[in-house]
């Protein structure tokens, strides 16, 4: 096996970290944090969680979390509720809105992808295919 460049992992990096942050920009509603964001895509893909499982997620603390929560509750994004098996635990729930936000951003972010990627050519398509299999493999281990 070759030893790998460090130089190519920084470019791969590079370029990933630049494609998120142009893909996070595509949003329905500037006054959602991506951090918010992040949580009412949970929310939305996985259904009522409680605030440890929403931290774990995301990999921070659960005061932490609970700020970013106490926001979007603010806002009527998402919903607090007792666990009704439980009643220590709280559940937390997008509503309506949070999942119309959720679906309005994935909408617009396939949109400007699907526009980027109409410029390029189907070789250049059939690769970058390949690369995000390969990217999400990564990123799963």
């Amino acid at each position: 096996m070759t030893e790998l460049p460090d130089q190519a992992a920084s470019q791969v990096r590079l370029a990933a970290v630049r494609l998120s942050r142009r893909l996070r920009a595509q949003k329905s509603d500037d006054r959602v944090t991506d951090s918010q964001m992040t949580v009412l895509m949970h929310l939305s893909k996985h259904g009522s969680l409680t605030l440890s499982e929403l931290a774990e997620a995301e990999r921070i603390s659960a005061p932490s979390m609970n700020r970013t929560v106490d926001c979007l509750e603010t806002d009527g994004h998402v919903i607090r509720t007792p666990d009704p098996v439980d009643r220590r635990k709280t559940n937390i729930t997008a509503t309506d809105s949070g999942r119309e936000i959720v679906a309005a951003t994935l909408h617009k972010r396939n949109a400007w992808l699907t526009e980027r990627m109409h410029e390029l050519t189907p070789a250049e398509r059939a690769t970058l295919l390949a690369a995000s299999e390969i990217m999400d493999r990564i990123a799963t281990q």
